[in-house]
């Protein structure tokens, strides 16, 4: 199945049929901030019932232990760094967007590996959009498979945050842990910048951290499908999916 989106008064055509995901699942795989890796456990009732097949249960019945922010591909929405409670099951509405994924590759500044405001400028090539996608570059396979605690990860700079903001795009998607860095003393600059706080806070903007995008998907226009989990909490696992946006040609 093929869709027509109007972007920038031009027309593209979008291939449902050939879906891209970008998540990384909750699993005993990627994971960060020190949390230990996420634990399924089978319900137990009395002596005799045990929700696992494999230990002569019926079903399957299995308890989840697990952080949203450390365990796989996750959105969250302003609650992260407010005293207000914000869900991120009301921040999202919708569900499609258009988005443009760049690669970018962090400046290095002492020990630390930033994303500067002048790197995404120069990456960034359609105008108004939706949701940006920021791949870092490396792009190492391990990055899928890692425990990313104590790692230092590439950051974004509080004015590139604030420059993402300023043109209006409602969802920042990237493939680490954080837009922030790992250890800055409970700032949340890149965060608060992107939110707009505390001067204009963007309730319905999001931030989707954990993703990974593989090196056969291009950088360019993309219809963004971001599905989040319905938990009422600032943040809940996701399912960020890619569908190529090509430019429809006439005649």
């Amino acid at each position: 199945m093929k869709v027509t989106v109007q972007h920038n008064q031009k027309t593209f055509v979008a291939n449902l049929a050939q879906p891209l995901d970008i998540s990384l699942p909750v699993a005993n795989i990627t994971r960060a901030w020190y949390i230990p890796p996420p634990i399924f456990t089978p319900v137990r009732l009395g002596e005799n019932w045990v929700g696992s097949i494999a230990e002569g249960g019926d079903v399957n019945f299995f308890d989840i232990t697990f952080n949203p922010h450390a365990h796989g591909t996750h959105t969250e929405c302003l609650g992260h760094v407010t005293k207000a409670h914000e869900s991120v099951n009301q921040a999202l509405p919708a569900s499609w967007f258009v988005a443009e994924l760049i690669s970018v590759r962090p400046q290095q500044k002492g020990d630390d590996a930033q994303i500067t405001a002048t790197e995404i400028a120069q990456k960034r090539k359609y105008g108004q959009i939706d949701a940006l996608i920021i791949r870092t570059l490396p792009n190492v396979a391990d990055k899928a498979t890692q425990n990313l605690s104590n790692s230092n990860w590439p950051y974004l700079e509080a004015e590139a945050a604030k420059q993402i903001c300023a043109s209006g795009v409602q969802h920042l998607l990237i493939d680490q842990p954080s837009v922030d860095q790992e250890e800055d003393g409970g700032k949340m600059a890149a965060h608060k910048a992107f939110w707009n706080i505390p001067d204009a806070p963007r309730k319905n903007a999001t931030i989707t951290e954990l993703i990974f995008i593989s090196d056969a998907v291009a950088d360019g226009l993309y219809l963004l499908n971001l599905q989040v989990a319905p938990i009422e909490n600032d943040a809940a696992p996701s399912r960020p999916v890619l569908f190529r946006m090509d430019e429809e040609r006439v005649g």
